[in-house]
């Protein structure tokens, strides 16, 4: 398998993950729904070939890629295997960026290279079980302590917890009601303090390890705060405009599977005499959802063009994750239809498709969430 390089063109980027993700993702994508584990094996072959560090310059152990490459190997990733193309999607969007972006040399050095070398999985730990689309809620602490930090509190629905070495932990610093800050610590998983719960059993995403993770008197030394203390507001809502695409290109993937899993068995079904695909019914679900993902790849190449412009991206990057993801379940909800009966089995993976789809309204801030976002920025 050929090894990411930025003097690729995207095409064959794509063509290269494509590749890779059908030989190697799909067979593995049913065992993973099966059994609730996430493919540790599979993991380390994804990490020889880059993909855990895309937009990591080279000198960090990265790809290099730039942003619209690294929307195509998340959606071809996700086309294959919703579970890994999540757990891609949060390792380099709000895993390795607040890093590369806010960390210093030092902590570059000791934390972005192995999380980029695919030797450290990356999470991102904001919610917590009074505080979900509200950020601010955060009860988590973080207290002085000479030359380190004291962190308690409670983090859950961890993507890619069970399986982290590295996990960046969202805390308040100032308590108070009128200054209320909160920062940023990159805690390794063997630090004393620091405890993993059971894997969440979900309703779709199932290989991915997603665990709570309990901080009980966690000591960090200084270093390991990321940027400066009270920057914690700024570095989430910075680093979740690149995961808002990362999780579009991941509903994008989704979506472009269902679309070929219902052409597909369009042309293979035959009731009446004929090819249900010849009805003009199926014709013009086929048409609705093919219009919807190709709408929907064009949001996503914008929004990570302007990101690879450095240009500012938050409303673009809204409007992508938002449509795509309500493409993604849409498209689910037409493909299993098309399917009748056989929808409604494991026999075919559109059943799969559904029930991976649905969370991607939901996490990295919900539609709901997305249209506010929106709106806000047409009132200037």
């Amino acid at each position: 398998m050929a090894v990411l390089d930025p003097e690729m063109k995207q095409a064959v980027i794509r063509r290269t993950v494509r590749k890779f993700a059908e030989e190697k993702l799909v067979p593995a994508a049913v065992t993973m729904d099966q059994t609730a584990e996430f493919p540790a094996q599979l993991a380390q072959e994804m990490a020889a070939l880059q993909y855990f560090g895309l937009e990591i310059p080279e000198a960090y152990g990265g790809a290099g890629l730039d942003s619209v490459s690294c929307a195509i190997v998340i959606e071809e990733i996700s086309r294959a295997s919703g579970a890994m193309g999540l757990c891609i999607s949060v390792h380099n969007s709000v895993s390795t960026f607040p890093v590369y972006e806010f960390g210093n040399e030092a902590q570059r050095q000791k934390f972005l290279v192995p999380m980029a070398r695919g030797e450290k999985i990356g999470t991102f730990c904001l919610t917590e079980p009074n505080a979900g689309s509200d950020a601010t809620s955060i009860e988590s602490t973080a207290v002085k302590d000479g030359d380190g930090y004291i962190l308690n509190g409670s983090k859950i629905f961890v993507t890619n917890g069970g399986a982290s070495g590295l996990n960046l932990i969202f805390a308040i610093t100032n308590p108070s009601e009128r200054g209320r800050e909160y920062s940023v610590f990159v805690v390794e998983s063997e630090r004393q303090g620091l405890e993993k719960g059971e894997q969440e059993q979900l309703m779709g995403m199932r290989g991915n390890p997603v665990c709570p993770i309990v901080l009980n008197d966690c000591r960090v030394p200084r270093e390991n705060l990321l940027g400066e203390e009270g920057q914690g507001m700024k570095i989430a809502l910075s680093t979740l405009d690149g995961g808002r695409i990362g999780i579009g290109s991941q509903a994008l993937g989704i979506g472009q599977a269902c679309l070929e899993a219902a052409i597909k068995y369009a042309k293979e079904r035959y009731q009446f005499g004929k090819r249900i695909g010849e009805f003009g019914a199926i014709q013009g679900f086929l048409a609705d959802m093919a219009t919807r993902v190709e709408a929907a790849r064009l949001l996503i190449l914008r929004a990570s063009s302007l990101r690879a412009q450095k240009k500012r991206h938050a409303r673009e990057a809204a409007m992508a994750k938002l449509f795509a993801s309500e493409t993604a379940v849409e498209a689910a909800r037409i493909g299993l239809q098309i399917h009748g009966g056989y929808g409604y089995s494991k026999a075919y993976p559109i059943e799969r498709y559904y029930r991976d789809a649905k969370v991607c309204e939901i996490y990295e801030g919900t539609s709901e969430v997305q249209r506010i976002v929106i709106a806000r920025t047409l009132k200037k």
